[in-house]
């Protein structure tokens, strides 16, 4: 016996409308008009016996009716549209795309992304940079690299490492007239500030224990690949973090300016993707191969 499904139309109305919380944003998207959605959305209702928004003047609300079966219908509309583009482009390769921030990507993964190309040729990887997390409810995007914790049922998580933070900059700095033998001195030396992540100055600070430096004085960038870019040119005091700065380290162009004081980042680093999503086979593969990279990496042994 064939199992009773709604129409198709205001499912779609329904997926819409929850992913943007607005009806008329859901009729942009389907190119109808915003009474058109709002009459679909109550056919819906109306066959299923329960409401699913709250209706607000400006904005709709997903009941608990509704933030239950929103995940079911959106993995759904998901799978319809992939299983749909391999029926039309059955050779071209899956695409899997990735957001995370430029230093991870340019100082760890991209060094290494060869190996994946070589071992799933079968896979494209689109990566996106960007500061700020994912919202994977707007967005698009398979798996993001981001550093917090644990936040969202909806969400699945794989820890990857932590990371401790100290101070770094150029062996200039370290000869100049402005002596820096102890933290203190990072009062009289200009401040590398990431804007994006500034309460990892905050952090470091307290940990150590150092009253008296502002790390708001200085320069202010957007990533921390330009911070640690300007502490190698001896133009001030960069915060970093491992395994970005190995290679920096190892060559001379940083030191760690106070051995001892290294203090752990407030959050760890994670993959992340949608649940649903969690075991399609090129998020399952990419998942395998970063955290054989991860449990390979001799500067994260004691940090996994």
């Amino acid at each position: 016996m064939r199992k009773k499904i709604p129409p198709l139309t205001a499912l779609r109305s329904f997926e819409a409308a929850a992913r943007y919380s607005s009806f008329r944003d859901a009729a942009d998207e389907l190119c109808v008009s915003h009474s058109a959605i709002s009459h679909q959305i109550k056919q819906l209702e109306s066959y299923l016996g329960v409401e699913l928004f709250i209706r607000k003047s400006r904005a709709v609300e997903l009941t608990s009716q509704g933030r239950a079966y929103y995940p079911v219908l959106r993995e759904a509309f998901d799978r319809i549209a992939e299983s749909t583009e391999l029926l039309m482009a059955p050779q071209s390769p899956g695409i899997l795309t990735v957001q995370l921030y430029s230093t991870f990507a340019i100082r760890w993964l991209i060094p290494r992304l060869s190996k994946f190309n070589n071992a799933h040729p079968e896979i494209q990887v689109r990566l996106n940079t960007s500061q700020a997390d994912v919202d994977f409810q707007q967005t698009d995007v398979d798996l993001c690299v981001m550093i917090g914790s644990p936040s969202s049922a909806n969400l699945h998580y794989d820890h990857l490492f932590d990371s401790l933070m100290f101070p770094v900059g150029s062996p200039t700095l370290l000869a100049s007239d402005k002596p820096l033998a102890s933290p203190a001195d990072l009062a009289r030396h200009t401040i590398l500030q990431v804007y994006p992540s500034r309460k990892d100055w905050y952090v470091w600070l307290e940990g150590a224990g150092i009253k008296g430096v502002d790390p708001e004085s200085g320069l202010q960038f957007d990533s921390y690949e330009l911070a640690l870019s300007t502490a190698g040119q001896g133009l001030g005091v960069a915060l970093g973090m491992q395994p970005y700065l190995s290679r920096d380290l190892k060559s001379g162009l940083l030191v760690e300016l106070f051995p001892g004081h290294r203090v752990k980042a407030d959050g760890g680093w994670y993959l992340v993707c949608r649940s649903e999503r969690a075991y399609m086979s090129k998020v399952v593969a990419f998942r395998e191969w970063i955290l054989a990279e991860v449990a390979a990496d001799p500067d994260l042994e004691e940090f996994c």
